[in-house]
């Protein structure tokens, strides 16, 4: 089983409770197909960055969940067949770490620490051009 994460928007001209019995019906979808909710976002009705359908707002929902490739394919199919969904996206998410982060974090106190050396070398090198520019002034 995979992460995956659902953002669709519902057009506004619906009320509230019509936009959340949708939002249940597809959560009810992904529970039918044995997949595993993890985390619902509401964010409630947004303006959107362009029109779409005649709408410039929109309300938002994420859904965060578990689930077997089907689990999306149906939930498109869903989407597709309601007039209310103005837009929707389904994203697969990475269940592991990012490797590249921790590298760079290491790589970054090593360069820290190279820049450090040279700079503690050069200190007594810079003492002495000043003395010798002292030595010159007299």
């Amino acid at each position: 089983m995979r992460l995956y994460e659902t953002g669709f928007l519902i057009a506004p001209n619906i009320t509230e409770e019509e936009a959340e019995a949708i939002v249940q019906q597809m959560a009810e979808v992904v529970s039918q197909k044995s997949g595993k909710m993890i985390r619902v976002e509401k964010w409630g009705k947004r303006r959107t960055a362009y029109t779409m359908k005649k709408f410039n707002e929109a309300f938002y929902v994420f859904f965060h969940y578990e689930a077997n490739p089907d689990v999306p394919a149906e939930l498109a199919r869903r989407f597709r067949q309601m007039d209310t969904v103005l837009r929707y996206l389904t994203l697969i998410k990475e269940t592991q770490q990012n490797i590249r982060k921790k590298k760079k974090a290491g790589g970054r106190r090593a360069k820290d620490a190279a820049f450090e050396e040279p700079a503690e070398a050069a200190a007594p090198a810079a003492s002495a051009v000043a003395g010798a520019k002292t030595s010159e002034e007299a």
